[in-house]
This record gives structure tokens, C-alpha cells and sequence, in this order.
């Protein structure tokens, strides 16, 4: 049975009979946890302030690339799903999850603007025995000291009337072999009977919950967990430079330590950081621990390591181009501009940031991305996906992986291409090839094929 399929047999399940479930934020995390709620049996309400989100929605097409129509079109003839622009459709929720980005500031400080905009609508629309969970990513101390005071403005009290919980999503976009269920789930109270209430709930939904004692520790959690990633991949891709100035192939490498069983876990070298969480949670954790006159050096040194990566990256392709061909006016082809394989997300996104330092320097950049027609370079100016043609391929000076989408045609690529420079290490087996391949982390393979 496929997803589409189970939700449509759900209404006639006892499962239907559940509780009703609000859902603000319809986004790559708020849109798929309802689809997974619809599915459990529950009658879910998901509001939006973009109408353009809600209009597609209501016409059965889906922006998320982990959601197909079909299951949108399924859960709408449920007769349990409804979308609105309107906090009002809220009304009757027995719970309300809070799926919101929590970007940072222009200062590089937390920007909790959505979530707090998302409290002064709530508030008022807010019924006693009502349980209220935020999933956004965010510094120790913001479900109690920012939300519970909001969220308590009307006269109801947390752990008497109303529920109040943390739980951080923990979606990882466009991975198929990690399903949304199927991976273990944070939750947190602000108080016990809060922690209850939510644990009571996400055991209906997910294969198994976690409870922790606070919401600090749950919102600590997910910091730790991103925080990890962005220290060691801001290693990997320093190990990388170490390893080409030693021309070593860092992809061997890494391939033979992955051969312990224990103490070692696999990073891999790459454009940069993106997406979401990696390039922000950190920044929350260290905003906080500044205001206990803490500080983690490391992150201080990861995010030297990831903002300068960029430039190194356009430093090294503008080394390849012929020394008649200055990287100014160069006509640089970029595949792949989405922040990682197979989704459509470019918020933060490495190659986009590579993309700004190559306009930067003067030179024509074009790009092709299937799973993103077109990106905001800035507050006015967009740029726009172009067709995959032998005639652009032959054009460029220079073609640029940026991200290694499952369906780009290697072959083709190679195959009408002077220059490659492989950030992915997506080029590392082909047939034949008239370009010259240059795959980071592999000084030992640079001629053409």
C-alpha cells in the first residue's frame, strides 16, 4: 500500500476518530509531519500566512519534493486536511505544532521573529487543557523564557490549562532511507504534565519517542547534533586542502578510516555547508553561551573554516582556466545550485554562495538545477535555471558540480565539456570524457579521460 493509499483507508479505520491537530508552517518540516498525522487517523488543520503555499496545496501540488501530489490529493478526500491563511481555522485543535524557520539576524544573532509573530496570533485563540509544541530549531531557554510567557498572555497557566512542549524536528530532506517516522523523537515539557501530554501524543505517531527532562535539554539537543556536523565538516574540507597539497586522493582515504568499525565516524569533502540548520544552530548555541560568558572555540573556528570555503573554491577554478582566460569573463556553467542532492531547498546554500563570490569576480555564470527553476541572488534580483544543452556545455570555459543531482547525465556532461571541476566527487567513473575532470580532494586524477 502506498503512502497516498493509506491515508485515503485511513478515514475508514478507527483511527479516524482522533484528536484534531493544528500545524502552523507548512514547510519542509511542517507539511510532511501533517501528512504523517492525516495518515495516524487524525483530523489536521494546517495554516500558512503564504497563499501561495495554501493555493497549491488546495489544487494537489506539491512544493515539497518528499511529498508527492498524490498523498496531497488523498489526504484532501479524507475529509481530515484543511489549510488555511487564518489562525482562526485553529479553533478546536486539542494540539497546535509549531513549524516555523528560526533564521539568523543580520548581526549573525538568533532571529526568533516567526516564532514569536506565531505566539501573539496564538495566544488569544487559546483553550484550557490546549497542548502547544514548538519543532523549531532554537537556543536553550526559548520555550520557557520567550513562548511560555507569550503563549500564557490570555490567563492560562503552563502545566495547569496548557501544555506547553519543545520537540526539535529532526527531517533530513530528500533522504529516503531515513523516514520521517522512523526516526527517534525529542520531546520535552516545560513541566511534567506538559512532557506527558506530548510524549502520550508523538507515541501515536512516531516509532519511538525520547524524553528528556527539560526543554533546554531538547533544544540543547538539536544544537549538539548540527554543531557536530558543522565543526567536522569544516574539518573534512580543511583535511581536503592538507591531503591535495600531499597529492593524496582524499576520498581513498576517508574510505579506508571508514574501515574501523569504532571511533570514526565518515565526513565527506564538498562546496560547503547549507541547508536549514548546519550553517545556523550553531550560532544559536554559541549567541548563548556568550550570555553565560561562555564560548566554544570550535565553532568560532568552524565558521572561519565554512565562510572562506567559497573563495578558496573559486580560487582553485580560477587556477584551472587557461592562462589566456582571465576568471573575469569567463562564462562559468554550474550544475547543481540546491544545498544538497535531490531537493529543491537553496537557503544557504553552498554552491549559490560560490555562485555570488564568481559574480563578484566578474565572471558570466549561468546554471542548471532540475530540482530548483529559479533562485533569489538578493532582495531584487532572481536568477533563472537553463536548459541542459550541448551548446551550453560547449560554451562555458568552465562547468562548475555544485550539487550532484541523481539524475545528472554524467556522460552527456562530459562528454560536451572542456573543463569540469568536480566539487562532489560525482565524475569518479566514466566511460569516456573529451574535458579535462578535476575532482576536489583527488590532485591524482586531473587529466582528461
Amino acid at each position: 500500500m502506498n503512502e497516498a493509499t493509506a491515508i485515503s483507508s485511513a478515514a475508514n479505520s478507527p483511527r479516524a476518530e482522533k484528536s484534531k491537530v493544528g500545524i502552523i508552517g507548512l514547510g519542509f518540516v511542517g507539511l510532511p509531519l501533517a501528512m504523517a498525522f492525516v495518515k495516524k487517523g487524525f483530523t489536521v488543520v494546517g495554516v500558512d500566512l503564504d497563499p501561495s503555499k495554501i493555493n497549491a496545496i488546495n489544487e494537489g501540488k506539491s512544493y515539497i519534493q518528499d511529498i508527492a501530489d498524490g498523498v496531497l490529493d488523498a489526504a484532501g478526500e479524507s475529509g481530515r486536511w484543511s489549510v488555511s491563511t487564518e489562525y482562526t481555522a485553529l479553533l478546536g485543535s486539542d494540539a497546535i505544532v509549531i513549524c516555523l524557520p528560526t533564521p539568523l539576524s543580520a548581526s549573525h544573532g538568533p532571529d526568533l521573529s516567526y516564532l514569536t509573530d506565531a505566539c501573539h496570533r496564538l495566544y488569544p485563540l487559546l483553550q484550557p487543557g490546549q497542548l502547544v509544541i514548538v519543532e523549531s530549531s532554537t537556543y536553550p531557554g526559548t520555550t520557557r523564557e520567550v513562548v511560555k510567557p507569550l503563549l500564557e498572555k490570555g490567563g492560562l497557566r503552563a502545566g495547569e490549562d496548557l501544555y506547553i512542549a519543545y520537540s526539535p524536528e529532526r527531517i533530513d530532506p530528500g533522504n529516503r532511507n531515513a523516514s520521517l517516522l522512523s526516526i527517534p523523537k525529542v520531546v520535552s515539557g516545560v513541566t511534567a504534565q506538559c512532557l506527558a501530554h506530548v510524549q502520550q501524543l508523538y507515541e501515536q505517531l512516531f516509532d519511538k519517542v525520547v524524553a528528556v527532562s527539560s526543554t533546554e535539554a531538547a533544544e540543547t539537543t538539536k544544537l549538539l547534533e548540527n554543531s557536530y556536523r558543522f565543526i567536522n565538516i569544516a574539518f573534512i574540507n580543511e583535511f581536503t586542502e592538507i591531503c591535495e597539497k600531499l597529492s593524496l586522493n582524499v576520498w581513498e582515504v576517508i574510505e579506508a578510516a571508514s574501515s574501523k568499525p569504532y571511533g570514526f565516524s565518515p565526513f565527506y569533502p564538498g562546496p560547503g555547508i547549507g541547508g536549514h540548520c548546519i550553517p545556523i544552530d550553531p550560532l544559536y548555541l554559541q549567541w548563548k553561551a556568550e550570555q553565560f560568558g561562555a564560548s566554544s572555540q570550535f565553532i568560532k573556528l568552524a565558521q572561519q573554516l565554512n565562510d572562506a570555503l567559497p573563495a578558496s573554491i573559486v580560487n582553485r577554478l580560477e587556477k584551472l582556466l587557461p592562462a589566456d582566460r582571465p576568471l573575469a569573463g569567463a562564462r562559468i556553467f554550474v550544475y547543481g545550485i540546491t544545498y544538497k542532492k535531490d531537493i529543491g531547498d537553496a537557503r544557504e546554500s553552498a554552491a549559490l554562495a560560490i555562485v555570488h563570490e564568481l559574480l563578484g569576480r566578474g565572471a558570466i555564470v549561468i546554471y542548471h538545477d532540475p530540482c530548483a527553476p529559479s533562485v533569489r541572488l538578493n532582495d531584487r534580483t532572481w536568477m533563472h535555471s537553463v536548459e541542459l544543452t550541448e551548446e551550453e556545455l560547449e560554451q562555458a570555459d568552465c562547468v562548475l558540480i555544485g550539487t550532484d543531482h541523481s539524475v545528472m547525465p554524467a556522460d552527456f556532461i562530459a562528454s560536451h565539456s572542456r573543463l569540469i571541476f568536480d566539487t562532489r566527487y560525482a565524475f569518479k567513473q566514466l566511460a569516456s570524457s573529451k574535458a579535462r575532470i578535476v575532482r576536489l580532494g583527488d590532485n591524482t586524477n586531473t587529466a582528461a579521460q
